[in-house]
């Protein structure tokens, strides 16, 4: 059985930014066009650069004309600096998911964007608006912007961290009902992607306890660019993605990272190892990351096999070709991420189901 690649990357009231220099107020979108894939940043102050006009929306920019990808950022708002290439998005300062969710269907139809990337849920922590229920909006807002733009890519965020330790408490539990939230939508044949950014920043990340400093949005920026990269077709063609930028979406996991490594190469020829690591569990489904590494000299391809031990399955995975039989797993490489030089790495991930216990298992790597 082949299994599928993964379908699955705020100030309480925002104040807003003087217009200085080359910086674009935020305001209604302009209708800015570069054309290409329609790419749809929506979200609250974070998505609308609040303390850095354009936030993550710069790096990714510039990642994505160095990656010679063609994309239309679309939104009903629009600022940012000069040397972000397009400003529309849909970022809105202040709002919570069941105001993002009032809107959603209007604004899908009106801009019809390709792929969405979703970064929301601090607001109604920072509001204390019904948290213990946000994660359920969460999942009706994924099931409103699924419906009314069934073919888009939809990659959800993890929120990134606050400086309170209460609101962070409350947003770490928020997070951790994500990737149950994720795999239901998988399960039902949606194209929704889990992005984990809460581990991507930290703290001293933030410049107001909340939102990020310059250098934290391009930790942002980074993980979504990942996260379109290990998706084919919501960035359209570019250059091919580099094993490096692998994406891992999963969300706080509940447990230590284990990992298994696979027994040395043998001297000579071409040869790889291959580490499994256990990054994420959560009721009944975990997480896995697996690092294919060269050895002494280049590869062209790798293949890593493992068996599960205790009735574990894999539901989804991203950068590899992953094949079962039984117990018995088989991850192939995919077209971009084969080519190793020597002592390089390639990473490859998956989610998976299971009941109870989630040994570790031992993994073995051949290359060609």
């Amino acid at each position: 059985m082949k299994i599928p690649r993964i379908r699955f990357i705020a100030i309480l009231l925002a104040l807003a930014l003087p217009v200085l220099g080359t910086v674009l107020g935020a305001g209604a979108a302009n209708a800015e066009s570069n054309g290409g894939v329609r790419v749809m940043p929506l979200g609250d102050s974070i998505t609308e650069g609040t303390q850095v006009p354009g936030g993550y929306r710069i790096g990714l920019w510039q990642r994505l004309a160095s990656g010679r990808y063609t994309v239309d950022f679309v939104g009903s708002q629009y600022n940012g600096p000069s040397n972000l290439g397009d400003h529309d998005h849909e970022g809105h300062p202040g709002w919570r998911i069941d105001q993002i969710d009032a809107n959603i269907t209007g604004w899908l139809r009106t801009y019809t964007p390709r792929t969405v990337l979703l970064h929301i849920g601090t607001n109604d922590v920072l509001q204390n608006y019904n948290v213990s229920s946000a994660p359920q909006r969460l999942s009706t807002l994924i099931d409103h912007i699924t419906s009314a733009a069934p073919n888009a890519d939809v990659f959800v965020a993890t929120i990134i961290p606050l400086s309170n330790s209460g609101q962070e408490s409350a947003a770490r539990t928020f997070n951790a009902a994500l990737p149950g939230i994720v795999q239901s939508k998988v399960n039902s044949g949606k194209h929704v992607y889990l992005v984990d950014m809460h581990s991507k920043l930290t703290t001293g990340d933030l410049t107001d306890g909340i939102h990020p400093t310059a250098g934290g949005y391009d930790k942002m920026a980074a993980a979504w660019y990942a996260a379109l990269q290990s998706v084919p077709g919501s960035l359209g063609q570019g250059s091919s993605p580099s094993p490096s930028a692998s994406p891992s979406p999963s969300a706080s996991p509940s447990a230590s990272p284990s990992a298994s490594p696979s027994a040395s190469p043998p001297p000579g020829g071409k040869s790889c190892s291959a580490k499994y690591a256990l990054t994420g569990q959560w009721q009944g489904g975990f997480q896995a990351d697996v690092t294919v590494t060269a050895g002494g000299s280049p590869i062209s391809s790798w293949t890593v096999t493992w068996r599960f031990g205790d009735g574990q399955t894999v539901t989804q995975s991203w950068n590899a070709t992953i094949t079962s039989s039984g117990a018995q797993i088989t991850a192939q490489n995919v077209s971009y991420n084969g080519a190793l030089g020597a002592g390089a790495s390639a990473q490859f991930g998956f989610l998976g189901s299971s009941n109870g216990a989630n040994s570790v298992p031992a993994v073995t790597c051949t290359a060609a």
